[in-house]
């Protein structure tokens, strides 16, 4: 059985191409590439990107990752500007394998340049208005999930083989070299074939404090159910957050296992995007509770044009 997770509405039409790749070539990489382009060709999801959201100083920056569950091979750019497609990038330095995994800046875009991916500017006319009419307001009164966020995807074919991708221009109106939660393996994303993969999306730094992408492995590993794992982990870890730190922020989680079983925590309103085998595609939405959450269909509008 194969089984593909994604976040957010925005990746609907990613992961129905995803489906019909992967339909044509049994190939998991080749079809969350299919996923995660197409989200980040779409100018209208201001969060990942064409069109992405610019930090304090009016500039795209954008962080990205891919890990591969059977060889741990991982690669991860971040604060990364013009290139096209992040996740290509991340891709592309996962082949590097023993070192050299993980860029950032300019040598993220030098090394891009060098390999011959895509460069341009990311700014558009709609994003670039957005910036200067937000550009006064307090940067506290943000929130991660402002115009969306990371698009993610964990995906396992019928053989137990697994990966993770991850794309995103990060929090709105960040400072400069901001990295969150999406490049970092352990905290954004991680997969491995004994096991299954996972990633997350919200406040990065919220995220990283619980590493969470592999701790919700960790428990799946000692014999909980993916559900179960994920929406206790990230009740528990808001909880914890709470009483150690003060306060949180909005923590979503995605994971599938390697026997095709998923799981979404959250402690927020939160749409990921089902597909499982060759059923139609199916967005839900997972809502908060105390102790996990519990999955609804999604009655929202998917805008497919």
């Amino acid at each position: 059985m194969s089984v593909m997770i994604s976040t957010w509405r925005m990746s609907y039409i990613g992961m129905v191409k995803a489906r019909r790749n992967y339909g044509l070539n049994h190939d998991l990489d080749q079809a969350l590439a299919a996923l995660i382009h197409d989200v980040e060709n779409d100018p209208r999801f201001h969060s990942v990107g064409m069109g992405g959201l610019p930090n304090q100083q009016g500039i795209i920056q954008c962080d990205a990752s891919y890990m591969n569950g059977t060889t741990l091979a991982y690669g991860a750019c971040g604060a990364v500007e013009n290139v096209v497609s992040p996740f290509d990038l991340a891709y592309l330095l996962s082949k590097e394998y023993r070192f050299n995994n993980f860029l950032v800046g300019q040598g993220a875009y030098d090394y891009a340049n060098d390999h011959g991916l895509t460069i341009g500017s990311l700014m558009d006319y709609a994003t670039w208005k957005q910036y200067t009419d937000r550009s006064n307001q307090d940067m506290a009164a943000l929130k991660a999930y402002d115009g969306h966020d990371t698009v993610c995807a964990c995906m396992v074919d019928d053989q137990g083989h697994c990966v993770v991708g991850t794309s995103t221009s990060g929090l709105f109106m960040k400072h400069p070299g901001r990295l969150g939660d999406t490049p970092c393996i352990g905290c954004g994303f991680y997969a491995d074939d004994q096991i299954g993969a996972a990633a997350a999306t919200g406040m990065g730094e919220a995220i990283c404090k619980g590493v969470l992408s592999h701790a919700v492995l960790q428990r799946i590993a000692q014999g909980e159910e993916p559900m179960h794992a994920a929406s206790t982990l990230v009740a528990e870890f808001t909880e914890i957050l709470k009483s150690r730190y003060g306060k949180t922020d909005a923590i979503s989680l995605i994971v599938v296992d390697k026997q095709g079983r998923y799981g979404v925590g959250t402690n927020v309103d939160f749409a990921f995007v089902l597909s499982v085998d060759d059923q139609p595609v199916r967005t839900y939405v997972a809502l908060a509770d105390p102790h996990g959450c519990t999955i609804h269909m999604d009655d929202g509008q998917i805008n497919v044009d």
